[in-house]
C-alpha cells in the first residue's frame, strides 16, 4: 500500500505541468477529430436530404431562365487556398510554444512580474481541488478517529515536507530539468523519482503519528496521503524559471 501511495504522490507532484501540456495537446486532437467528422456529416446529410417539392411548370420555367443568365462557366470560379494540415510534430511544437508563452519568462520580464502574472493562476487553478481534498481528509480522519492533536502534528510534519519539496523543485527548475521551453518528459519522470524519496520520508513521519489501524481506516475511506500532499504543496511559492534561452 505504501509503495502505491508514494508512486501516486510523485506523479501528482508533476501533474500540474503535465496536465497543462496534455490539455493543450488533447485540445488539438479534438479539433482534428472535429475536422474529420465534418465532411462525413455533410456527406451523410446530402445523401439523406429529400428532393425539393416541385412547383408548377410556369415557376420552373422562370427559374430555369434566371439560372441560365447567372450561370458561371465551369473552371472560372476562383479557387480557395487549400488548408495546410498540421503534422503531429508541428502541432506539438505549436503547443509547446503556447505553453512556453504562458509559463515561461517573457522577454525582459522580472521575477516579480512573473510571479504577479503566473502564480495567481496556479493558485486559482488548484483552489477547488485543494478544498475537496481538505474535506476528504477531514472525513477520513473522522472515520479513523484521528484526534485534533494528531492532526496538528501531521500539519507540522508536512511543513517540513513542503520545504524539502520546494527546495528540490526549485533546483530542478534552475537546472533546466523542469523547463517550460522544451518538452522533456524524461526530465519530468526523473524529477518524480527523486521526489518519491522525499515523500517516502513523509510516510515514515505519518506512521509515527497515526497507528496502523488509523492508516488503514483512512485508506479504506478512499483517502490517499500522496494525493493530498501533491495537491496541498504550495506550488505557487516556486521560483520563476530562468529567461528563455536565446
Amino acid at each position: 500500500m505504501a509503495r502505491a501511495t508514494w508512486v501516486l504522490a510523485a506523479t501528482t507532484a508533476v501533474g500540474f505541468a503535465l496536465s497543462i501540456w496534455l490539455f493543450l495537446d488533447n485540445r488539438s486532437l479534438r479539433a482534428d477529430l472535429a475536422d474529420r467528422a465534418a465532411p462525413a456529416a455533410t456527406a451523410a446529410g446530402g445523401s439523406a436530404a429529400t428532393p425539393e417539392a416541385k412547383g408548377d411548370a410556369w415557376d420552373e420555367a422562370v427559374k430555369a431562365n434566371r439560372d441560365a443568365k447567372v450561370a458561371v462557366a465551369p473552371g472560372t470560379a476562383p479557387a480557395l487556398p487549400e488548408d495546410k494540415k498540421e503534422s503531429r510534430g508541428e502541432r506539438r511544437q505549436r503547443r509547446q510554444e503556447e505553453f512556453a508563452a504562458r509559463f515561461g519568462r517573457w522577454d525582459g520580464e522580472t521575477e516579480e512580474e512573473y510571479r504577479a502574472r503566473v502564480m495567481p493562476l496556479i493558485k486559482l487553478g488548484r483552489a477547488v481541488p485543494r478544498e475537496r481534498m481538505a474535506e476528504a481528509r477531514k472525513e477520513a480522519e473522522a472515520k479513523a478517529k484521528v484526534t485534533a492533536e494528531q492532526s496538528a502534528r501531521l500539519d507540522k510534519a508536512f511543513d517540513k515536507v513542503y520545504d524539502d519539496v520546494l527546495t528540490y523543485t526549485n533546483k530542478a527548475i534552475a537546472d533546466g530539468q523542469l523547463s517550460p521551453y522544451e518538452r522533456n518528459v524524461a526530465g519530468w519522470l526523473d524529477f518524480a523519482g527523486g521526489l518519491g524519496g522525499i515523500l517516502t520520508d513523509a510516510q515514515g513521519q505519518i506512521g509515527k503519528i497515526l497507528d496502523a489501524g488509523q492508516l488503514k481506516a483512512m485508506y479504506d475511506a478512499g483517502f490517499e496521503w500522496g494525493e493530498y500532499l501533491g495537491l496541498s504543496a504550495p506550488w505557487e511559492k516556486l521560483n520563476p524559471p530562468p529567461p528563455a534561452p536565446k
